[in-house]
């Protein structure tokens, strides 16, 4: 993303036939002065720009001025720009069905030019000079600019004022006509970006590596507190960066996904992500981050919504599980080894085709580092639920490769030093200070062993003496019926009885006290919505993380040094052990600097 893309030859602006306009969602719709921002930046980028300029006054109100360096536009193509269905990006139904530029509708220019006063000067290459139309008048006539394209708006909804009662004050449409903005900004670093308003310079970014983007736009705080995300698998790519659950926001105000390079709302993949933050974030916080999914145009449909912010994929399964997989993956490694660049096993990702995606990705057994302590079983004195636990499951699989042997100073979470109230490990390592709270980490090493010795195995069902029935609508039948399998996985046994009515003969041992209609009304509405091995695997790790908690080492049980390094060790090669089960932190690091700052040394 780094180097600027060669520019294609450019393509006439036409009318577009009766036939293609049919099949183009309906018309556009201008919300406020940052829709109109977002339309005429979108036409600037598929114009070849490599400098945006967008000038605001009354925070887009009075006049919105986006001024470009792409390709321009030729005189005589002026007033068809103007037009309705009038676009140079597709010319047949072919094009549509496999667009990759951020316009097509051909529908912008006129919807705008309907709410406000719209003028245009454009040049193109060569040309003596640029020509200006006004698209009230459609009068032409000669302009001073270099090549490229400045689109003038001014009093927005001036025609219908009762629209522009609705709008809220300058600087909350101020702030999304930024946020506007923000968003191309973060998908194209190789296109500098500047927005003025009132005619001081309010935010700019000039081009530069996608790394650097991230860094100007979201800040330094989101890069020190987030993961890199790179993962390839078939027809599919995603990159960007993750949040790490400990720095989750309380509102959504930092997710951005791109599609193809285009910024898009879609719940499936919003959904697909938020599955891979589900058993390390706490309560209700929301996970930030920026992602980029790369896959092939006539995989996806973006004529779904006339804001083009939604959009439909051919093999939605494939998307969400690529999501998931991503971030769980950048998600895995502690954070301790991340920051120390201590090697560990990752999780190996295939190089196969879509049909070979996994049920669920399912974490691998972490092999030993090699340290004297590691022979030490700090759990020997475990209650005995932990103990018996493991014994029921199917057999573990082999350890992944361990990484090499350190030498003492160099481990990331230190050495052990002693224990605090029963409840909390300390340990010394190169920054300072590291305290564990043993039970959360411990809690955490037990799941993980847990999950990679279930495997894929069905949940333990638990037959009803009399079978549960309830009415059904068409819906909740047609998923029984499609995801038999599924269902019996998750312990659940449900036939049809009628064309409204459904049985069910069986539930997951585990939960003999609930609501058994309830229950199986839930999972098939999540089965007809989701992927249906993300509800099993979801439902499987429930379980298993009550069952860690309650295995997991107690406060007020007095370890031993040795125990204490075994935990420490584990730590750092058991993957998402930044957090327990409930998303609480496991450590917490305390440096140098921070001690020296509580006793006031070096003033």
């Amino acid at each position: 993303m780094n180097a600027v893309p060669e520019r294609a030859p450019r393509r006439p602006i036409r009318e577009l036939p009766d036939e293609l306009i049919s099949q183009i969602a309906a018309g556009e719709v201008v919300e406020r002065p940052a829709s109109v921002v977002r339309e005429l930046v979108d036409n600037a980028l598929d114009a070849g720009a490599t400098e945006v300029v967008v000038k605001l006054m009354a925070g887009g109100v009075r006049s919105i001025l986006v001024e470009d360096d792409g390709v321009g536009i030729p005189a005589d193509e002026l007033p068809l720009a103007l037009r309705r269905h009038a676009t140079s990006k597709i010319a047949s139904l072919g094009e549509l069905e496999s667009v990759a530029t951020m316009g097509f509708r051909g529908e912008a220019l006129a919807a705008i030019s309907s709410v406000a006063e719209l003028s245009i000067a454009s040049r193109t290459e060569g040309a003596p000079h640029a020509q200006r139309i006004d698209a009230r008048s459609g009068e032409l006539v000669p302009a001073a600019r270099g090549r490229g394209t400045s689109v003038e708006v001014r009093e927005l909804f001036f025609s219908t004022p009762a629209r522009r009662k609705f709008l809220k004050t300058d600087a909350t449409e101020l702030a999304h006509c930024l946020e506007a903005v923000r968003r191309h900004a973060l998908a194209r670093p190789d296109v500098g970006f500047a927005v003025w308003h009132e005619g001081k310079l309010v935010e700019q970014w000039r081009r530069s590596s996608l790394d650097q983007r991230v860094r100007e736009v979201l800040g330094e705080d989101f890069v020190a507190e987030s993961r890199e995300v790179q993962f390839e698998i078939g027809p599919l790519r995603v990159v960007g960066r993750a949040g790490t659950p400990a720095a989750a926001r309380s509102r959504a105000d930092q997710q951005y996904v791109y599609v193809n390079g285009r910024y898009v709302r879609d719940k499936l993949i919003a959904h697909g992500v938020r599955s891979a933050y589900e058993d390390v974030l706490h309560g209700g916080r929301q996970p930030a981050y920026v992602l980029f999914l790369e896959i092939a145009p006539d995989r996806v449909d973006v004529n779904v919504h006339p804001t083009k912010i939604e959009v439909r994929f051919r093999d939605s399964r494939e998307v969400h599980q690529a999501m998931r997989r991503a971030v769980e993956a950048g998600l895995a490694p502690p954070q301790a080894v991340v920051a120390a660049a201590v090697p560990v096993a990752q999780p190996q990702v295939a190089e196969a085709s879509r049909a070979a995606f996994a049920p669920a990705y399912m974490p691998r057994v972490q092999g030993s580092l090699g340290l004297e302590q590691a022979a030490v079983l700090y759990a020997q004195e475990a209650p005995a639920a932990w103990q018996v636990a493991p014994t029921a499951m199917p057999a573990p699989v082999p350890p992944a490769e361990s990484a090499p042997a350190l030498p003492a100073g160099e481990w990331p979470l230190g050495r052990a030093i002693g224990q605090v109230g029963g409840v909390f490990v300390l340990a010394e390592n190169a920054q300072g200070l590291v305290v564990v709270d043993m039970h959360a980490a411990h809690e955490r090493i037990v799941y993980e062993r847990l999950k990679a010795s279930l495997g894929t195995a069905a949940i333990e069902s638990q037959p009803l003496l009399i079978p549960a029935t309830f009415a059904a609508n068409a819906q909740e039948i047609a998923t029984a019926q499609a995801q038999a399998d599924n269902l019996m996985a998750l312990g659940l046994d449900i036939s049809v009885l009628s064309a409204s009515t459904l049985a069910v003969r069986s539930r997951p041992a585990a939960l003999a006290g609930g609501d058994v209609v309830e229950l199986a009304r839930s999972v098939l509405a999540e089965l007809a919505q989701y992927d249906g091995s993300t509800v099993i695997q979801r439902a499987q790790h429930e379980l298993l993380s009550t069952m860690a908690c309650h295995g997991a080492v107690r406060a007020n049980r007095q370890l031993t040094l040795d125990e204490m390094n075994a935990l420490l060790r584990d730590m750092e090669r058991t993957e998402r052990s930044d957090q327990c089960n409930h998303g609480r932190p496991t450590w917490r690091q305390i440096t140098m600097k921070e001690l020296d700052g509580l006793f006031w040394r070096g003033r």
